[in-house]
């Protein structure tokens, strides 16, 4: 009896691992870049030779349709947010897709530590986990992804961008303030340049960029995981404090020399309000998208195809927004 009880027991755990976790697992699965030859058009995963506890550092990279080898192409990084993955962040913010209809490079670097590749994370320098609390070097890494890239395709080392959400959007903001001559321009989502750990710990802010960087901000009113104001986050609880989003436009707007009024628009009747700060030169602009009644999600078709088609988000797209942007600035 006791033996059959085990067998049933085997089988149902089986049956949860095919109809639950499988599905998970093959999410992440992705073919490995080729050592040698142009690969067809489509992701493809490369490990490099940096270990965060034992195990090897990653990064999936799209090879969009009709890609000229023997050109420079513009390269995209997009950075998923904390407890994510390279595939949720390719799959929710639909660059790939765009990636293959505009002709670049799209990278989605993985973030550290994680259980069975889920779960990562980055140390953004306030924030997240124990990437941060370990020190870890996100932007020593992304700098080898970059640099990775470039050593196996023609990269436009003139067009090279960033774009991240949450965790990876505050990484952008790091990586934009320490490393601003890498990119050509950077795009945070639902993000905070800077915060505390906790009410014992200082405030951490990113540091003074070494020239003007075009940005390009998104970022909803009602998120309660990132606060717009800034602050403590409503739905996650405890003491970590943020900087708001106000705090992080008036940062880049005087880095870059706009000016302090912004041109406004109001887009998606009235749900979007885009405020736009040119700088006297026109070449390092500011842009913040501000949703409302959006939360913490990535602004894009992923979410808001299912929407009603009355709904003013209905078929709203960050990425093409992001993308538009970040083909009007070269370094």
């Amino acid at each position: 009896m006791e033996v059959k009880q085990e067998r049933v027991s085997t089988r149902l755990s089986l049956l949860f691992f095919i109809l639950f976790l499988l599905p998970f697992f093959s999410l992440q699965c992705a073919a490995s870049l080729p050592k040698k030859g142009f690969p067809r058009t489509g992701t493809y995963k490369k490990k490099l030779d940096i270990q965060v506890m034992g195990s090897r550092r990653y990064y999936l990279l799209h090879i969009p349709k009709g890609l000229d080898f023997r050109e420079g192409a513009p390269l995209v990084l997009v950075l998923h947010g904390a407890f994510s993955t390279p595939k949720e962040i390719e799959e929710r913010s639909g660059f790939s897709e765009l990636a293959d209809r505009e002709g670049f490079l799209v990278a989605y670097p993985s973030g550290a530590y994680g259980i069975f590749g889920f779960l990562k994370h980055w140390n953004a320098g306030h924030c997240c986990g124990k990437a941060a609390s370990d020190d870890i070097d996100d932007v020593g890494f992304l700098i080898d992804v970059i640099h990775d890239i470039s050593d196996s395709f023609k990269v436009d080392k003139k067009r090279i961008y960033m774009a991240g959400f949450s965790n990876g959007g505050m990484l952008t903001y790091r990586f934009a303030a320490e490393q601003t001559p890498m990119l050509a321009a950077a795009a945070p989502v639902a993000a905070a340049m800077g915060g505390k750990a906790s009410s014992d710990e200082p405030l951490w802010v990113i540091p003074k960029p070494a020239r003007p960087l075009p940005m390009i901000i998104f970022h909803a009113r009602d998120d309660l995981a990132v606060p717009y104001k800034g602050g403590a986050s409503p739905r996650r609880g405890g003491d970590r404090e943020y900087l708001s989003v106000d705090e992080a436009v008036n940062f880049w707007v005087k880095n870059n020399g706009c000016r302090e009024e912004p041109v406004v628009d109001r887009l998606r009747d009235g749900r979007v309000t885009r405020k736009t700060w040119p700088d006297t030169h026109g070449k390092n602009d500011v842009i913040l998208y501000t949703m409302e009644d959006w939360g913490h999600k990535w602004p894009g078709r992923y979410f808001s195809t299912q929407l009603e088609k009355e709904d003013p988000f209905r078929d709203f797209d960050a990425a093409e927004h992001v993308w538009d942007f970040f083909k009007r600035h070269t370094n």
